[in-house]
């Protein structure tokens, strides 16, 4: 079977991490425009004053800080998203590599604090949208489609200080509000949406955090509740503004073996996907939560007070298709770690594969999960269309004399995911497109480093800040451009 001549090839970015100019034309902060740098295996920091002046921090991705706290930027301390991979006055340039590749499609991100900066109440910022319509004129151009993910980590700060976050269901009326301008503004230049990134990242955290409470866990499991509500009458809104419009709510695909064939490692393993990727995407494409949904509220302690209007709009707002990240894959015991299942870093041998390689960052390379993660997800979804957003490899470029970068390990890394996710096609895995993580060099969203490269696209700039900016293209650049011209890989 060859791949649809619809496929859509392409890349991925996002604004909190390419953009920079975090505070231009009329932009607020987000909470990544706090976070310091972090290391392997080291999570990222904000800090934030509370209002009796002590200095406190959270976690990153966790959305949370005391309410009345204001997040602070400290002196001689590096905000690399500030900076990041300046974007924002690079996006012709930038649009024109993608272009000479031949993309067929970019996921980017619309920053909700450009839009919106202050809310509801503080209106729509003009400069704001203008400049996505112009990213958005320069993608036609190429004939490059947008899809636009509405939500990754990049709601004005404010919502997080005096909401309390996605804890408020307030916030459900305010990010409708964001769609709405965006669904409306961008309607001429954008068919394809995804509402939320990597909704189940908030589950992972939480059982990341050793200190967790039961109070912690009500509160973790309201806020998914109230995104999965958000994710779904934004879906109906898109439908309504524009019944073309395809929408998918997006999951970060952590697929799990066994460790071993020992019973209790295989019900640890289906547990541990169940709780933490299937529950969301059953939500999504089945419009209702599965049965051992209860079981999961059981276990954590949790009431959820879910209305019958709840219900309805989660029946009434299924999705059209099925976006999902993968870069590695994990293993899982009865007594698993699961901090290396959240970071990929398998530090512990109750995670680790001994089949696999990692990369310098500890993460195992894995292109054969990827068919198991697709042939999976297609058949427990009857063949639901499936995006993968987000495959890439992270890696410690050299830009050697003449500019040059050679970079066989990312092109290995594609091509044997490209091979992997041909096969499943070929077996009837219904598939739409696939869009790399990340076709321009940025900031690691895990880190905070620039070092962690994974793009075709080199930028000159280190994690201080310090570089040209210029933009070179790396041998996996032309690599990838031969297979989008070619519509994938000749399989043997």
């Amino acid at each position: 079977m060859i791949l649809s001549k619809d496929f859509l090839w392409g890349g991925d970015i996002s604004a909190t991490q390419i953009e920079g100019a975090w505070d231009e034309d009329g932009k607020s902060p987000v909470e990544t425009d706090y976070l310091i740098p972090g290391k392997k295996a080291i999570p990222r920091y904000a800090y934030y004053k509370k209002a009796n002046g002590e200095i406190g921090k959270s976690l990153q991705f966790s959305g949370q800080a005391p309410k009345g706290s204001e997040f602070i930027v400290k002196e001689n301390q590096i905000y690399p998203n500030h900076f990041a991979s300046d974007f924002y006055h690079h996006y012709k340039e930038d649009i024109a590599l993608l272009g000479e590749m031949g993309f067929k499609a970019l996921n980017l991100t619309v920053s909700w604090a450009r839009i919106m900066p202050h809310g509801i109440k503080g209106g729509l910022n003009k400069k704001g949208v203008d400049y996505y319509i112009s990213v958005f004129k320069e993608l036609k151009k190429y004939h490059i489609k947008p899809i636009v993910t509405l939500y990754k980590y990049d709601m004005p700060a404010f919502y997080i200080t005096d909401f309390g976050g996605w804890s408020n269901r307030q916030l459900i009326q305010e990010y409708l509000a964001f769609c709405e301008i965006c669904f409306n503004n961008f309607k001429d230049y954008v068919e394809y949406w995804v509402t939320f990134n990597e909704i189940n990242i908030l589950k992972m955290t939480l059982d990341g955090n050793e200190n967790a409470s039961q109070k912690d866990n009500q509160r973790t499991f309201e806020e998914l509740h109230n995104q999965l509500v958000a994710s779904s009458k934004a879906v109906q809104l898109a439908h309504k503004i524009n019944p073309k419009n395809k929408v998918g709510c997006m999951v970060c695909g952590l697929f799990t073996y066994p460790r071993t064939c020992n019973p209790e490692d295989v019900l640890a393993s289906q547990k541990y996907m169940q709780d933490n990727i299937l529950i969301f995407s059953d939500v999504i494409v089945r419009g209702h939560y599965p049965t051992y949904f209860k079981r999961i509220l059981n276990e954590y302690d949790v009431k959820l007070n879910i209305s019958e209007d709840d219900k309805k709009d989660l029946q009434e707002g299924k999705a059209d298709f099925l976006p999902f990240s993968y870069y590695f894959s994990n293993c899982v015991s009865g007594q698993h770690s699961q901090e290396a299942l959240l970071t990929g870093v398998t530090s512990s041998e109750d995670n680790k594969n001994p089949y696999l390689k990692t990369t310098e960052w500890g993460w195992q390379i894995d292109s054969r999960g990827l068919k198991y993660a697709l042939e999976l997800l297609n058949d427990r979804y009857d063949g639901f269309p499936l995006l993968i957003i987000e495959n890439g490899i992270g890696a410690i470029d050299q830009l050697e004399p003449g500019n040059i970068v050679h970079d066989q390990y990312r092109i290995n890394y594609h091509r044997d995911h490209i091979k992997a996710f041909e096969e499943a096609v070929n077996e009837g895995v219904n598939l739409i497109g696939y869009t790399m993580w990340s076709c321009i060099d940025l900031v690691s969203a895990g880190t905070g480093e620039l070092r962690k490269r994974y793009g075709f696209i080199y930028v000159d700039v280190d994690d201080e800040g310090k570089g040209t900016f210029k933009r070179y293209k790396k041998d996996s650049f032309f690599w990838y451009k031969e297979i989008i011209q070619n519509n994938g890989i000749k399989i043997d």
